[in-house]
């Protein structure tokens, strides 16, 4: 089994939704006050849309869609059961 974690520091729901870029897509993810975690890729039109995706959020960011522009605070993998370490970024 192979297992990998990013880690992002817990930001402030407010904050997340005043610094979206004016111009570009994101990838929002949030997590509800019971644990679930939602997601949603929306554009510049969309983000009046957002304060009722995070409404009442215990966290949540905003992640550019390309994966080489995001950046964690942490990345963690596990080896598989054999002992080697193969990961993919």
């Amino acid at each position: 089994m192979r297992a990998s974690c990013l880690a992002r520091p817990p930001p402030d729901v407010g904050a997340v939704l005043a610094a979206l870029p004016e111009e570009d897509s994101v990838e929002l993810v949030g997590e509800a006050q019971d644990g679930t975690i939602r997601h949603a890729i929306v554009d510049d039109t969309e983000y009046r849309q957002l304060a009722a995706l995070v409404a009442g959020a215990r966290a949540a960011c905003a992640l550019p869609l390309y994966q080489d522009e995001r950046h964690p605070l942490l990345c963690a993998v596990l080896p598989v059961s054999d002992g080697v370490l193969r990961a993919r970024w």
